[in-house]
């Protein structure tokens, strides 16, 4: 019998997306990615399909997703860039073998060789991060409001007022927390109003 994982939490910024991996880092935190197989299943999920993956790539992995965040949470409150994760961002871009295509729709797609490692996909995912953290991409880096997730997301709505990184999850928590204290208001409000009758 195979093992449950956590569902992955998919978005359509490749690198923030990545850093999703690693859930509610402030609460109760969920990997979504315990073992190289499941990290080989999150990249094919994004077109970067690998073979195989060893637990020192998974390692990789972690610390570049690890990094991305340090580095996208800083750009999100404006504050320095870690040097340590800049560093680590740029070694895993610089190591990859990955070719951009363009697709039939306009659109920027990865391809990877059919000789291509983890580190092949990693830097594609890197080289994404560069884009949004140094603005090169139309959008804005933002971190969720929920308090137990803060996680850096790439806010491309047309206000750039997005709130949550994920409103199916976080979103949804927030807005359900808001109707049960409100109802237990409105009873402690009821319950105030019969006692005075």
């Amino acid at each position: 019998m195979r093992a449950r994982f956590p569902d992955f939490r998919l978005g359509t910024v490749l690198a923030t997306s990545f850093t999703g991996t690693l859930s509610e880092r402030h609460g109760d935190p969920v990997e979504r990615i315990p073992t190289p197989h499941r990290l080989i299943d999150w990249l094919a999920v994004y077109g970067l399909a690998v073979d195989s993956c060893t637990a020192d790539q998974l390692d990789l992995a972690r610390e570049l997703r690890e990094s991305i965040h340090a580095a996208a949470t800083a750009a999100a409150t404006q504050d320095a860039l870690p040097a340590s994760a800049v560093h680590v961002i740029n070694d895993r871009s610089a190591q990859g073998r990955a070719a951009a295509i363009l697709t039939p729709d306009g659109k920027r797609r990865w391809r990877l060789s059919s000789a291509s490692s983890v580190e092949d996909a990693l830097s594609v995912i890197a080289a994404d991060a560069i884009d949004i953290i140094s603005g090169e991409r139309d959008g804005k880096l933002a971190l969720c409001a929920s308090p137990t997730c803060q996680a850096a997301f790439f806010d491309t709505s047309q206000s750039r007022t997005r709130k949550w990184c994920d409103m199916n999850t976080c979103g949804n928590r927030q807005k359900k927390a808001r109707f049960h204290a409100n109802q237990r208001k409105n009873l402690r409000a009821g319950g105030d109003t019969q006692a005075v009758l």
